[in-house]
């Protein structure tokens, strides 16, 4: 049975000098295409999606934009608010903003809405599980937590309030700002708040990608801020 492996503490440079470094990108690229895809899927259930795809679909509503470029576009900003937050974003992060918006756009494209609404369940469902995969497999992969992540974390050591706290508030304002835009608020949207936590923390120690001790304490000597891992239990992008 696979050991538990913990996400080491590497800055971006460090995550680059780590080692394993194709193995942690091709992983990397997967759990981001796959988190694409698993936003799709709840989005075709349409029985509700997850706090910051209701703000990126509500805003895709009036403007000529599709999901995924608007997704790639918030990411983008985002990022831009870790300047004053003096966080370095990884080359995860980066690929973060890209990846996941043109292969959410991708999934559209392939899957049909059904009209089943068994159908529409199985599909939720499914969509929440590989989310949580997706984003055991991008994070274990050690290059750099998602923009979401960062401005969460970013903001909680800036401010000194609580992981919970910045998270909470957060994920509040753009539901709600998301919802006021006509993004669909539903029976999905609960049970991604309630299921996205433990899928995350039951995927994520055994996707991650050992370093090996060599390669952890070769690396130690540079400063690393990173997202700590209990932060990751509910937004992963």
């Amino acid at each position: 049975m696979r050991r538990h492996v913990p996400l080491a503490n590497l800055s971006p440079r460090q995550q680059l000098r780590a080692g394993r470094l194709p193995r942690r990108v091709a992983q990397l690229l997967v759990g981001l295409v796959l988190y694409g895809v698993s936003m799709s899927m709840m989005i075709r259930s349409t029985l509700g999606l997850d706090p910051w795809d209701v703000f990126h679909a509500g805003i895709a509503t009036h403007v000529p934009l599709t999901f995924g470029q608007v997704t790639i576009i918030v990411g983008a900003l985002v990022l831009l608010l870790w300047v004053p937050l003096r966080q370095w974003p990884g080359l995860g992060t980066v690929a973060n903003v890209v990846v996941i918006g043109l292969a959410a756009d991708a999934g559209l494209a392939l899957i049909e809405p059904p009209e089943a609404l068994w159908v529409r369940a199985l599909l939720l469902v499914a969509g929440i599980v590989l989310n949580g995969v997706a984003g055991g497999l991008y994070i274990g992969s050690q290059l750099g937590p998602g923009p979401r992540d960062g401005l969460m974390t970013g903001l909680a050591r800036r401010t000194r309030l609580s992981i919970r706290l910045v998270r909470t508030s957060i994920e509040v304002v753009v539901l709600s700002v998301g919802w006021l835009l006509g993004g669909p608020v539903g029976l999905g949207t609960i049970a991604y708040a309630v299921s996205i936590g433990p899928l995350v923390q039951f995927f994520l120690p055994r996707l991650t990608v050992d370093l090996g001790p060599g390669q952890r304490s070769s690396v130690a000597t540079d400063a690393a801020p990173v997202t700590p891992t209990g932060a990751l239990g509910s937004t992963t992008s």
